[in-house]
């Protein structure tokens, strides 16, 4: 009678000690350096050199950490964003030729003109010279306006053409019209890096059609990179109570929401009988129950080289970052890292092959993971 009660403990122990030994050995492979602290809701990051940072602060600051300390001015000339919800000064990104035209990109919510009931996502272009943003200009603005602060999505990536992607995400409450080309909810937008339309968009010449709109079908779109060399785009969005998405994005196609979904309504109401549809794309790997993805990276340095090629994914639920093994373009392997921290708005890779993550707090940090050597 006692055999059956040693096997059960000597199989707990032996888990437990494979647990510590998988713990200690990630204890030893990385470590935390703080590189600010006190930022009000850290949310974009850019790199002017690896110890010169740019952030965006939620609440409509963009800010400068320089050697290790976070400058007591933010950077002037900055547009008014709307701070409410899930709203405010989101994302940012360099333009690929910034070491000589100084142009930087803003995403952020701000009220609408006309009525002030109303809002909208906005990004704008304009010079970094010294702490002061010039020659502002706006390049893109959703439309139309919604009365909702939720669903900005407000994510940038570069490609290598030049042009611009924008994640706009459904606006919480505008889900149906993800499904629809006459608006910009729930799409992935690609301009140049002015503004304009770039004549192979897909929907350019369809009658009633954004022409701005690169692919459709989403819902709240937080992380969108692009490979080492430029072929692929993923992107992620949050689902609704479950149903989180890893997509790689193309050209004209429908990823489905609301139609199509994983996740079901924060009632416990269905959202859609189905999880596929004919000419709707599947997620290359998807989250039940959610993770609330919220930034993304593919990391390429050279201070990890295990980590190579590989996704990092920062989640908000329960606070950690995941990373993704890709092949080709299949995701084949998952792995939870850096769970102490809290709720991690944005992790991104740094020019020395560091990974600098934000969390998510009125009182944020900025924090490196390098080798514990």
């Amino acid at each position: 009678m006692k055999k059956p009660f040693l096997k059960i403990s000597l199989l707990a122990i032996a888990s437990f000690l494979c647990f510590s030994l998988y713990a200690n050995h990630h204890e030893k492979t990385y470590k935390f350096e703080t590189i600010a602290e006190g930022l009000s809701f850290p949310w974009g990051i850019a790199f002017l050199s690896n110890d010169e940072i740019l952030v965006t602060e939620k609440t409509g600051q963009l800010r400068i950490i320089k050697d290790g300390k976070l400058l007591e001015d933010p950077i002037t000339g900055v547009p008014d964003s709307l701070f409410k919800g899930q709203g405010g000064l989101e994302g940012i990104v360099l333009h690929p030729n910034f070491v000589n035209n100084k142009y930087l990109y803003l995403s952020f919510s701000e009220t609408d003109a006309d009525n002030k009931r109303m809002n909208t996502l906005r990004v704008v272009r304009g010079k970094l010279e010294g702490q002061s943003l010039t020659n502002v200009e706006t390049i893109f603005r959703a439309s139309p306006s919604r009365k909702t602060a939720n669903h900005y999505g407000a994510k940038m990536v570069f490609l290598k053409d030049g042009t611009l992607l924008i994640t706009s995400g459904d606006g919480f409450s505008y889900r149906e019209d993800a499904q629809k080309l006459d608006n910009h909810f729930g799409k992935v937008i690609r301009v140049n890096d002015d503004g304009s339309i770039p004549a192979d968009n897909p929907f350019v010449s369809t009658p009633g059609a954004k022409p701005e709109i690169w692919s459709y079908g989403h819902r709240n779109l937080q992380g969108i990179v692009i490979n080492s060399d430029g072929s692929v785009v993923y992107e992620h969005e949050h689902g609704p109570r479950g149903g989180d998405e890893l997509n790689i994005v193309e050209k004209g196609k429908n990823y489905g929401w609301p139609a199509i979904t994983y996740g079901i309504d924060y009632s416990g109401a269905l959202i859609s009988p189905f999880k596929e549809k004919e000419g709707m794309e599947q997620p290359i790997k998807y989250w039940v129950p959610s993770i609330a993805p919220s930034g993304m990276t593919f990391y390429n340095g050279d201070l990890f080289p295990a980590w190579k090629g590989n996704l990092f994914i920062s989640a908000l639920v329960p606070g950690d970052v995941r990373r993704v093994s890709i092949d080709g373009n299949k995701a084949v392997d998952e792995e939870t890292l850096f769970t102490t921290l809290g709720r991690i708005r944005n992790v991104v890779s740094a020019p020395d092959g560091s990974l600098v993550l934000a969390t998510d707090s009125p009182k944020g940090k900025l924090i490196r993971v390098v080798p514990n050597n």
